[in-house]
């Protein structure tokens, strides 16, 4: 069965830094997109960060680019995200995602749209005051 643990959530001033972690489990296939979703209050969710586990290739939403940083540790099955500069705006539920994935995948399979993924996580939050 396989799962997606998000952690790293918190509050923190306009300005600051927080990092989030996501732990997948039970994946038998090293070749997939990861993926950072948010959800704001009233919005509908959005991609934010992804990363071809296969080869690290990255790809941002152009409102966090420049300020978010996606990255992954093969050997632990992690995936982070590292946000600096945060604005009120970065306030959301952030969720961790998986695409379906083989030898077959390729990093220009991988996506920031919803559709492109199969399994998700429960979801941290993310609140920055201003």
């Amino acid at each position: 069965q396989v799962q997606l643990v998000e952690s790293g959530g918190g509050s923190v001033q306009a300005g600051g830094s927080l990092g989030l972690s996501c732990e997948a489990s039970g994946y038998t296939y090293t070749r997939k997109c990861m993926g950072w979703f948010r959800q704001a209050p009233g919005k509908e969710r959005e991609g934010v960060a992804a990363i071809y586990t296969g080869g690290g290739s990255t790809y941002y939403a152009n409102s966090v680019k420049g300020r978010f940083t996606i990255s992954q540790d093969n050997a632990k099955n992690t995936v982070y995200l590292q946000m600096n500069s945060l604005k009120p705006e970065d306030t959301a539920m952030y969720y961790c995602a998986a695409s379906p994935g083989g030898s077959w995948y390729r990093h220009d399979l991988c996506r920031l749209t919803q559709n492109e993924y199969l399994d998700w996580g429960q979801g941290t939050q993310v609140t920055v005051s201003s």
